[in-house]
């Protein structure tokens, strides 16, 4: 069992320390495993690849690397800064939903 994680496939992040820090972007994968995500346009790698189907000259190419998850936390909603995130109970639908601890608006 995997400890559960403050951020989801979707989410706006920022990062808050590393090389990358201050840049945003959008998790495309959580690796819940290796506490890590991917996110579109921080850590990028080059790539050798062979020729294949997909890219039929092969060569170098440019991708996204994993994360730690410590070092991103998700983007306040209302004010667009980083936030903390907390959980609780939504009166209206009794669903356990995410908010920010620094606004106190719920996180889609």
């Amino acid at each position: 069992m995997y400890k559960k994680l403050h951020i989801k496939k979707g989410d706006t992040v920022i990062v808050i320390s590393g090389e990358y820090k201050g840049q945003q972007g959008k998790v495309l994968e959580v690796i819940p495993e290796n506490q890590r995500a991917i996110v579109e346009g921080v850590n990028m790698v080059s790539k050798h690849t062979k020729p294949n189907s997909e890219n039929p000259q092969g060569g170098i190419i440019k991708k996204e690397a994993a994360i730690h998850i410590s070092n991103i936390l998700p983007v306040d909603p209302s004010t667009g800064s980083a936030t903390r995130v907390g959980r609780k109970i939504d009166e209206k639908t009794n669903k356990l939903v995410r908010y920010s601890k620094k606004s106190g608006e719920v996180i889609k």
